[in-house]
């Protein structure tokens, strides 16, 4: 158990990322990155990637919500966050929860 979360459902919502190739990577952030959940916090994800677009965030969601955990998902596109100090906390206490793997001999650009 990672984040205070089973591994079946790290893997489910993991497989949902992995559907959407505009997904280049997701962090998780707030209680559940900095350890100090409780069973019932939610699960903080913010997307990264050049081709992500509102259209694909609310494919996801529905796709996340289908899966009916009981956690609530907080979903959004880091690019998109309007709020500096959200997006200070993101980069300081963020840790990687999925990163899209790169064919062999492509390189992401950063």
């Amino acid at each position: 158990m990672d984040f205070g979360l089973p591994d079946a459902a790290i893997e489910k919502i993991r497989l949902a990322l992995a559907r959407h190739p505009e997904v280049e990577q997701a962090k998780l952030y707030g209680s559940r990155a900095r350890g100090t959940f409780k069973n019932s916090s939610d699960i903080d994800l913010t997307l990264q990637g050049e081709q992500l677009t509102h259209r694909t965030l609310l494919r996801l969601m529905d796709e996340l919500d289908d899966l009916l955990l009981p956690w609530m998902i907080d979903l959004s596109i880091f690019s998109a966050l309007d709020h500096p100090a959200l997006r200070h906390q993101i980069e300081r206490d963020g840790v990687i929860f999925y990163e899209r793997v790169q064919p062999r001999g492509q390189v992401r650009r950063t």
